[in-house]
């Protein structure tokens, strides 16, 4: 019988995730100097992982 693929070891976790956390949002923002310190957290704008 075969394993379920959410039962998987942690090995298989790496995988590129494409939605980020607030604050990896942030830092991706600032880089970009799109966000500067005393801007909202709240409504940030979409992003998108850096390759």
């Amino acid at each position: 019988m075969a394993q379920h693929p959410s039962l998987r070891g942690s090995s298989a976790l790496g995988a590129k995730r494409n939605v980020l956390k607030r604050f990896e949002r942030v830092e991706l923002l600032k880089k970009r100097t799109l966000w500067k310190e005393g801007d909202r957290v709240t409504g940030l704008r979409k992003t998108k992982p850096d390759a």
